[in-house]
């Protein structure tokens, strides 16, 4: 989820202030990045920096090969090419949705249409966001990101904090943003970002079984905190489904916003309480601390959707990733079918088993 699509940011045919101060600091970090094979100019000596450099490069670059040569993902230039930053997340991201319902605060920009976020590299700016929108009534949530995809407008790059990440989560982020650069369908927010999330992490739980195999150490981490994410996903479903309902019924506004909390609060106690049984580590006994909100839970309604036509249509596919993929591929070309949703014109390829 801490992935995003980085049109949102800037546009060449937009030029407000908002876009010169993101697209001024975006071109800083590109104007900076330095190709990846730079990290090895010392691999002659034998640090314990230049052996995580070397691991590092060698994954990126095999995950590159393995996205694209074995799913099908298209070519790319990005992740060739390294920036240094002293922080460990790359932007700050607000979302927003009405307090008393899940209707989502959408921006617009040109390209990729309507969107339910809007990105800022300097945090301040993203706080002065909040503040303007929490004075509209609305409940609003900032996150930070660790990447995002320009769709080929740009070579995106590596950041020198996702050196610390696991194989998984670094083979999840190279293919998430690989589909992105693949598939877009303009106005598709949802359906963008569920196929990205659903072929980032089976591309990657594919990469890691061919690399390290299923008894490694690697790999049964990876299942354990798969297990974790899914426990912590489907309790916030659940809370979800229990304030859709509150939200739906006739109750007056004002009712409704004093049950949320309730619901929110009493959903925060089971958290606590049930923890050590729903959970193997730490990781999310944070969540008790968060000012949980509207907002905050709808990040989960629009990645995880529990309605999500996706894992369906990987099993049409015959469970079969490179397929999957290569028919997703089709999808915007499919002209005459446009009006109909992305989930059924997929549905529609994989049954007529056209060729892709």
């Amino acid at each position: 989820m801490n992935k995003i699509i980085f049109l949102l940011f800037i546009s060449p045919f937009l030029f407000s202030c908002y876009t010169l101060t993101q697209g001024t600091t975006y071109l800083g970090y590109l104007c900076k990045a330095v190709p990846l094979e730079s990290l090895l100019k010392d691999d002659s000596t034998e640090t314990e920096e230049a052996e995580k450099n070397r691991r590092f490069v060698e994954m990126v670059q095999d995950i590159r090969r393995f996205a694209t040569e074995e799913l099908g993902l298209n070519m790319t230039k990005n992740y060739t090419r390294y920036v240094k930053i002293d922080r460990d997340y790359l932007a700050a991201v607000v979302s927003a949705s009405a307090a008393d319902s899940f209707e989502r605060h959408e921006w617009s920009y040109p390209i990729v249409g309507r969107m339910p976020y809007k990105g800022f590299f300097k945090t301040n700016d993203a706080r002065k966001e909040r503040a303007k929108l929490e004075k509209k009534g609305l409940d609003v949530w900032v996150r930070g990101v660790d990447a995002f995809s320009t769709l080929g407008w740009f070579r995106d790059p590596l950041f020198s904090y996702m050196q610390n990440y696991s194989p998984y989560r670094l083979a999840d982020l190279i293919i998430h943003e690989s589909v992105h650069a693949t598939v877009f369908l303009k106005g598709q927010v949802k359906f963008n970002e569920e196929l990205a999330v659903f072929v980032g992490k089976e591309g990657a739980r594919l990469y890691m079984e061919s690399r390290f195999g299923f008894d490694s150490e690697e790999y049964q981490a990876m299942i354990t905190a798969d297990k974790d994410s899914q426990v912590f996903i489907t309790f916030i479903q659940e809370l979800a489904a229990q304030l859709e309902l509150l939200f739906d019924s006739d109750i007056n506004r004002e009712t409704k916003l004093l049950e949320k909390e309730k619901i929110i609060n009493a959903a925060k106690e089971r958290f606590y309480e049930d923890y050590e049984n729903m959970f193997t580590n730490e990781n999310y006994r944070g969540f008790i601390d968060l000012p949980v909100n509207n907002a905050y839970i709808d990040l989960f309604r629009l990645y995880y959707s529990e309605d999500s036509d996706i894992p369906g249509l990987f099993e049409k596919s015959g469970i079969d990733l490179p397929a999957f993929i290569a028919a997703a591929k089709t999808i915007p070309d499919r002209g005459s079918s446009r009006r109909i949703p992305p989930g059924e014109r997929f549905a529609l390829i994989l049954e007529n088993n056209s060729t892709y």
